[in-house]
Order: structure tokens, then C-alpha cells, then sequence
């Protein structure tokens, strides 16, 4: 039933999309030529011309959209991602018509101006159809409509992360109809959903139901069934998916290579290991913490004259924190607390309210102006604009044997700021969020990535109810 669905919403959205892209290239004509000046000027192609094109352009939108997996579903994908493969692609489709109209064509007499209304109006239509759609099918899955029936076989941690994720995100219209187990007494639960058999049982349970999906979600204990539950699903056509029972350690997106026929999975993927990538990186931070300097230097001084007149002690201080590949480096920034003792520094984070802050450095503390002689750091090569934040040696030892892949983020330099900071896990916050946030981050690294984190900053980064 959810093919039959998705195959006619499908062909009810590539009709719609061929009434959009059509419509607004005409429209697109109007407001060039009609709109903005009140008719064509002497020398202008009648609209007659553009609509010659019509086939072409509707063909072509439709044809990449297909290549480039438009009308996949997009039950669990979030609004921005599905917005944004629409833009990708409505970019690929747009540099192929200007190619083709003007380079192999050679037709420069059809005006580029509506060409970029033609793209802009496009996209925003198709957008603003996406939202009602996506609104539409949300609200009925709500309801219950729609509904894709999935039966797991394994009780796992696999099983119990996909069953939180269904149960969090109602929208997405799944629907458990029970778990499969060797080991787990019949009639536990978890988020009232059950183990209703064992697998011996999955062949009779497929036969008597319409199940849309069996999800694969075996523990590691069990995986010598794993051929066997494939092979029975296969046989009986049902749609099947695999959730290893090894997320924790393995990541959302391992690198894989091959290795003569011999596939070969990394364990851990670090973009940032790739020698382009970290020139990339390393030109941003150079020319970021430059510039950041010089903006900043006014606001540098004044708080450094404040630092010197409001307490006794240096301007700057100096903090010997862990950053790449494990490598120690003096972290600076402007004193926000009385001068104390080593052993006093040690004593532990600053809390709410902490006797220790000055009543200047409690200011620059919510607003992160301390951090900003780090850019210095930034500049030397000691740490980056984003990445993990480093942390001072004795508690890199105490989370190294406590935090599982906490390690981890020395892989790359330190940042400024981060995906966990603009996140709000800062201050008084839980480290294990920050590491996961961190590695996030390390395996996901892409220059439109940083990008993203750095103008989030901008906005969330620098007030920070848990900085104290």
C-alpha cells in the first residue's frame, strides 16, 4: 500500500513540478518585459519564442530531478535538507539551460534576465509546494494515515535508538507492530512496544501480515542468524533494512575502501586527515583570525584596560590546554578571575555565581569577549576558528578513562568555537553531549560546515546562558 502511495504521489508532484517550471517561465517573460517596463522593447523575441523552448526546459527540469533523486521519499528527512536538494538541483538544471541555450545554441538573443527570474521564481514555487505537501502528509500520518507497519527482528540498542527515534518523531507515520528475540522474555517492552515471539517465527509472521519493512536490529550475539533473516525476508519480498548493533562505535557515515574485491570499513572517517582539506582549513583560519583581529582590536584594548584597572594581575592569561594529536599549547585569553595559586586553578570549572570571577571578567564571560586573544592562538597554528574546544590536561585524563571516544576529538586542532558551543554545551554541560557533538563534527567536516557553525556564532555563540 505505501508503494502504491508513493507512486502515485510521485507522478502527482512530477505533473505539478511540469505545471511550476512551465508556468514560471513564462511568467518569467511577463515580468521582465512587461512588469518591469510597459511592453517589449524594439528588438525582443515575442513570447512565442520562449514558449518554443517550453518542452525542452520542462523535460530537462524533470529529467534531472529524477537523476537526482527528488522524488525519493522524504519521510525522515528534515524540511532544510529537502530544501536544499531541491536548490542543488534547480542550480544543476539552471547551468545546463544557460549552457545549452547560450554556449551550444548560440541563441544570446533570449534575454538572460529571465533565465534568473525563471530560476528564482521556480525554486520559490516549488518550495513553498514542498511545505504544503510535506505539511499535508505529516498531519495525516499524525492521524494515522499513511502509516508504514515495520517489524524488527533483534532486540538490541539498535532496536531501542530506532524505537526512541519512531516514538519522538510521530510525523514520520511508522508504526512497530513488534520486536523478534532469542534471549528476551516475550512481553517486554520498550515504549510500549513489544517482544512478541521468537525469530523462528519471522517466516509465519511475514506470510500472515502486511508488513511494509522488516528492520534488521540484532544484537551482536545473534548475528549468526543475520544470513538467515536476510535470506527470509528476500524470499517472501518484503522490503528489509539493516541497523548494526555497532553505532556506537562505528560511525553514522563510515568511510569505506576497496581493498582488491575486499571491502574495508574505517572505523573512524576524519575529512580533516586529507592534506587539500586541512589547506583549506588552515587558509580560512589564517585569514579569519587576521581579520578578526584587526575588527576586534578596538574592543581588545578597551577590555584590556579594564582587566588592568579593575584587579591585580597580568591582562592575559595563559592556560596550558591539550589540542591536536595530544600536543599541550598555552591557550590565551583575558583574565576574568582573581590571580590564584596552581593548585587553586585546579580545583575545578567555574560555576554559577563563583566567588572567583571578577565583575569585569563576569561580563566578558557571557559575551566570550575573554576568548578573543585566542585568535592569536588561532594565528600561530595552535588552534582553529571551529573545532572542538580543548580542555586542560588533568581532565583529559580523568574523560579519557571515563568517556568512551573522548580521545577522539584531539584528532583535530581545537576551535574557537564549535558545533557542541553553538549548540549550547558549554560551561557547566554534560561532556559526554560534547563529545558526541564533537565527533559529529570530525566526521562530517565540510568548508560549508565550518561556515555554518561560525555564523551561528554570530547569533547563539556569544551570549551563553551556561557560560559563568
Amino acid at each position: 500500500m505505501i508503494k502504491e502511495n508513493q507512486s502515485v504521489l510521485n507522478r502527482l508532484l512530477i505533473f505539478i513540478d511540469a505545471v511550476i517550471i512551465g508556468g514560471s517561465f513564462v511568467l518569467a517573460y511577463l515580468i521582465k518585459f512587461y512588469i518591469f517596463r510597459p511592453a517589449p522593447g524594439v528588438g525582443v523575441l515575442p513570447l512565442i519564442s520562449y514558449v518554443h523552448l517550453m518542452p525542452f526546459v520542462v523535460g530537462g527540469y524533470i529529467l534531472v530531478y529524477l537523476l537526482s533523486n527528488v522524488y525519493t521519499p522524504k519521510r525522515t528527512s528534515t524540511l532544510f535538507m529537502e530544501i536544499m536538494v531541491l536548490l542543488r538541483t534547480d542550480v544543476i538544471c539552471i547551468a545546463l539551460l544557460v549552457i545549452v541555450i547560450y554556449v551550444i545554441m548560440h541563441a544570446v538573443y533570449y534575454a538572460r534576465s529571465v533565465i534568473g527570474i525563471f530560476f528564482i521564481l521556480s525554486f520559490c514555487v516549488e518550495a513553498f509546494f514542498r511545505i504544503i505537501i510535506r505539511t499535508i502528509i505529516r498531519r495525516f500520518r499524525l492521524n494515522g494515515y499513511n502509516a508504514k507497519h515495520v517489524l524488527l527482528v533483534g532486540y538490541s540498542r539498535a532496536a531501542e535508538s530506532y524505537i526512541s527515534k519512531v516514538v519522538s518523531n510521530p510525523e514520520w507515520g511508522y508504526i512497530v507492530f513488534g520486536i523478534l528475540d532469542n534471549w528476551v522474555p516475550v512481553g517486554t517492552k520498550y515504549y510500549e512496544n513489544s517482544v512478541i515471539g521468537r525469530l523462528d517465527e519471522l517466516e509465519n509472521l511475514i506470510k500472515n501480515n502486511d508488513f511494509d519493512e522488516v528492520v534488521i536490529t540484532l544484537s551482536l550475539r545473534d548475528y549468526d542468524y543475520f544470513e538467515q533473516v536476510v535470506n527470509i525476508c528476500e524470499k517472501n519480498g518484503v522490503h528489509t533494512k539493516f541497523i548494526p548493533d555497532y553505532n556506537s562505535v562505528v560511525p553514522t557515515n563510515p568511510y569505506t575502501e576497496d581493498l582488491d574485491g575486499l571491502s574495508v570499513i574505517n572505523i573512524r572517517r576524519v575529512p580533516l586527515s586529507n592534506a587539500g582539506n586541512q589547506l583549506i582549513k588552515r587558509a580560512v583560519d589564517i585569514a579569519g583570525s587576521l581579520f578578526a583581529i584587526i575588527i576586534t582590536s578596538p574592543v581588545m584594548l578597551v577590555t584590556a584596560f579594564l582587566v588592568k584597572v579593575s584587579s591585580k594581575g597580568p591582562i592575559l592569561f595563559k592556560q596550558e590546554r591539550v589540542g591536536y594529536q595530544g600536543k599541550t599549547f598555552k591557550m590565551l585569553k583575558f583574565r576574568s578571575m582573581v590571580v590564584q595559586s596552581e593548585a587553586e586553578e585546579k580545583r575545578g570549572w567555574t560555576v554559577k555565581g563563583d566567588p572567583r570571577v571578577t565583575p569585569v571578567g563576569r561580563i566578558m564571560r557571557k559575551t566570550s569577549i575573554d576568548e578573543l586573544p585566542q585568535f592569536f592562538n588561532i594565528l600561530k597554528g595552535d588552534m582553529s576558528l571551529v573545532g572542538p574546544r580543548p580542555e586542560r590536561p588533568q581532565y583529559v585524563e580523568k574523560f579519557r578513562e571515563e568517556i568512551p571516544r573522548y580521545m577522539v576529538k584531539h584528532q583535530v586542532r581545537p576551535g574557537l568555537t564549535g558545533w557542541a558551543q553553538v549548540n549550547g554545551l558549554r560551561g557547566d554541560t554534560s561532556i559526554k553531549k560534547r563529545i558526541d557533538h564533537d565527533i559529529y563534527y570530525i566526521e562530517n567536516w565540510t568548508f560549508f560546515f565550518d561556515l555554518k557553525i561560525l555564523f551561528m556564532t554570530l547569533f547563539v555563540g556569544f551570549m551563553n546562558k551556561n557560560a559563568y
